[in-house]
Parts: structure tokens; sequence; C-alpha cells
């Protein structure tokens, strides 16, 4: 005989049973934030350490994570930096897929060669891409990130306050989520991986 208690402890294991098969065909489970679809953060074009003009359509068929930082930022810059190599290294053979960017917020003393020296420390195929002054701010705009010029105790012992995040587009070269500062490695090397997938 089905008590009123049974029936009860059935329909909450039925709904249950629906609920995990519905996840089963949601979305992939993205560990940074989702901002598939968004209308900043859609493209570049910009110099790489190197003198070469560079868009996301040079790393199709790649992830890419733009961070963008400074090269004399004591913390938060060589932090997510150290990040994005380890991200690479934990993806194996997909590692050769990932892509690492580094903009700098400080083209008065980023140059492309202190910029090159900076990022290949990190990983021999990260490149700096550069902003002159004049195109930076617009180039921030576009990817809704905040800097700021903070004076020190002469001309040149200014620091830069910072947008702390990084941007990953698919090998499509698609915006597709917003990894936040300090999430680790392998919270962003899984979510490359979901992308390599497809």
């Amino acid at each position: 005989m089905v008590t009123h208690l049974s029936r009860r402890r059935l329909l909450v294991a039925a709904a249950s049973a629906a609920a995990l098969s519905a996840c089963s065909d949601s979305p992939k489970a993205f560990k940074a934030i989702d901002i598939t679809g968004a209308d900043y953060a859609t493209g570049f074009s910009l110099t790489d350490h190197n003198g070469q003009k560079r868009t996301l359509d040079d790393f199709k068929g790649k992830a890419v994570v733009i961070f963008f930082g400074f090269t004399q930022c004591p913390d938060v810059c060589p932090t997510s930096m150290t990040e994005m190599a380890e991200a690479k290294r934990l993806l194996g053979p997909d590692g050769e897929r990932f892509q690492g960017l580094f903009l700098s917020v400080d083209p008065e003393r980023d140059t492309p060669e202190v910029m090159k020296q900076y990022v290949t420390n990190f990983d021999p195929s990260f490149l700096a891409l550069y902003a002159a002054p004049g195109e930076l701010e617009a180039v921030a705009k576009s990817f809704k990130v905040y800097y700021k010029k903070v004076e020190g105790k002469t001309p040149t012992s200014y620091t830069m306050d910072h947008s702390a995040g990084s941007y990953v587009y698919d090998p499509q070269g698609r915006i597709r989520l917003y990894h936040r500062y300090g999430s680790g490695a392998q919270s962003l090397a899984d979510d490359v991986k979901l992308l390599l997938q497809g």
C-alpha cells in the first residue's frame, strides 16, 4: 500500500531524476564567468613585442587568454602570468593550442623589448601586445578594462591601478569567458580544455 509519505518520496525522486537528466543536456559548466555573446572584448589589432601586427585571426584554432597589466607590477601581474603558464602546462599536449597574451597598460615604460623579456620568462610562446598611449584608452574601453596611473615619489616610480581578470576566447576567436584573478591555474586549464573540445 502506497502511503501519502511514500508517494511524496516517489515524486521527489522522480523530480530529482528529471533534474539530473536535464543537467546532462545543459551548457558546459565553466568555472569562470561565461560572457559568451558579449558586445565587448570582441577583438583587437595591436603590435606584438616582435613588431608584428596581431589580431584574433592570427590565433584561429587556439584558445586565447589575454591579460592587461604592466611589467613593474609587484604581485597581481606576475601571479596571473604564472597562473596562465601553469594552465598551459596542465593541458599537456593540448597546451600547444593555448595562446597567452599580455597587454600593457603602461606604454610609457613597457617598450616592446621590456615586454618581450617579461612575457617570455613565463612561457616562450606568450606574446606581449603594445598599445601606444593614444590608442590604449580606446582598447581598454572596448574591453571594459580599468587602469589609472598612481603617482610615486619620482616621475618614474609611479604604479598602475588596473583590472585584474583575464579574457578567454575559443578556437574560433569568439569571446567566451572572464577568468577572475586568483581563480587558479587548474580552473583556467579546465575551462580551456572545454573550449578546445568545442
